[in-house]
């Protein structure tokens, strides 16, 4: 995923700042002006999906989120420099994809799964991306980026302090240490393969951090390939439905304590909805403590696109002659992603700054808003990915580094959870 300028920007603004400013414009409206509206996509049977998902009522709710959306989705194209009536045109095909996904992630059975809809949006996009032509105009309207970086500054507005502190600090300290020997223990391993820089940086952060959001923020750090953060996310999501399934099992068959269960579920399992459903099947305490250790390390996403910027900088930056020096400061922040700003700034202001009341009222909207953004930026990684490029020359070798890397992250986990919560 690039990030270069457009040599048709209007704007004399970089774009990541673009992206921190919409964010936050999103943020505000909902504080100050109103709520977008949230709409239903549960339903169990035919009758339900047409009563309330289908009701008209409904449907206005899912149109005046599509227009909000589209405002500054075309807001966002137009100071990036890409074509507004492009992306007007290209995005309405993206949306009604999306919306396609979640009614299917809300069916019964999908929930029984606890399936997220990001899982749908992406089989949708690279099912239609790769067995239809779709015009080039279309392709290079995807805003994936843009989608992408506004929904990471959004689940700022998720990430609260108080929350977690309250909770005590184990699962800070778990998430710390987790992460980091994880981390570097992927970062090795990927290295010993002869894993790409890109892939290396992206699957060493999923693994360890907190999946898909943490495989798109070091993406955006790094300016990654979008191919590339394609075929992790498709790891991940893929690696999270056994792992949320059988470690439940796993852990009552020994009787692990519920406190150790949570603590190792949170940890290992790469994203929130498979978290939420593991801890849920294992009893009240395993579902408290595993969302507690899995906000520690989301809390931790910020910092860590902070650091992976400024060694990729260090590391990749070279002169014209290809020779590999030190940056300067200069340098490192123009590579610095500017949306993590965005990030620690939404998750500051919801933290400190903002009343309990306020918070509770803007919350559900903005967490559907977060939720949009992501599902409308994997309907589009999906599109304008060639799934067959996931699986040719050496990709064998990153599969092997994320499996080998999982492992180590279900045992190490394990290992610290009994420590601090056994």
């Amino acid at each position: 995923m690039t990030k270069q300028p457009s040599k048709n920007n209007i704007f004399p603004i970089h774009e990541d700042w673009a992206v921190v400013i919409l964010g936050l414009l999103v943020i505000l409206i909902s504080i100050l002006f109103f709520q977008v509206p949230v709409p239903a996509f549960k339903w169990d049977n035919s009758a339900t999906l047409f009563d309330k998902v289908l009701h008209f009522d409904n449907l206005k709710a899912v149109f005046l989120q599509f227009l909000f959306i589209l405002s500054i989705g075309a807001a966002g194209t137009l100071i990036m420099g890409k074509s507004v009536k492009n992306f007007v045109l290209g995005f309405p095909v993206v949306y009604v994809l999306t919306i396609i996904a979640l009614v299917i992630a809300g069916s019964s059975t999908m929930r029984s799964f606890n399936l997220e809809a990001v899982i749908f949006s992406l089989i949708i996009g690279l099912a239609i991306g790769n067995f239809f032509k779709l015009p080039d105009w279309f392709r290079t309207a995807l805003s994936t980026e843009l989608f992408v970086k506004i929904g990471l500054v959004l689940l700022g507005t998720t990430v609260i302090f108080a929350d977690i502190l309250k909770a005590g600090s184990l699962g800070l300290i778990q998430a710390l240490v987790v992460v980091l020997s994880v981390w570097y223990f992927a970062f090795w391993l990927c290295k010993k393969l002869k894993v790409d820089d890109e892939l290396t940086m992206m699957i060493s952060s999923a693994v360890s951090i907190c999946g898909v959001s943490a495989a798109i923020a070091t993406s955006g750090a790094i300016k990654g390939d979008s191919k590339k953060l394609s075929y992790v996310i498709s790891m991940v999501l893929i690696t999270a439905i056994p792992m949320m399934l059988f470690m439940p099992y796993i852990a009552n068959y020994f009787s692990f304590p519920q406190a150790v269960t949570g603590a190792w579920l949170g940890g290992s399992i790469d994203t929130s909805g498979a978290v939420v459903a593991s801890g849920s099947m294992v009893g009240e305490e395993a579902l408290k403590i595993s969302t507690i250790v899995k906000f520690s390390q989301n809390v931790l996403l910020g910092i860590a696109a902070f650091a992976i910027s400024i060694y990729w900088s260090y590391t990749n930056h070279k002169d014209e002659s290809g020779e590999r020096v030190k940056p300067t400061i200069g340098v490192i922040w123009e590579r610095f992603p500017k949306f993590v700003l965005g990030f620690i700034g939404a998750s500051l202001l919801f933290s400190f700054f903002l009343s309990k009341g306020t918070v509770t009222e803007v919350k559900d909207s903005l967490k559907n808003l977060q939720g949009a953004w992501f599902a409308l930026a994997f309907t589009s990684i999906g599109l304008e990915t060639n799934f067959k490029d996931l699986f040719k020359n050496n990709s064998k070798k990153p599969l092997y580094a994320f499996l080998i890397a999982q492992l180590f992250n279900v045992i190490i986990t394990l290992i610290v959870a009994f420590f601090l919560f056994g």
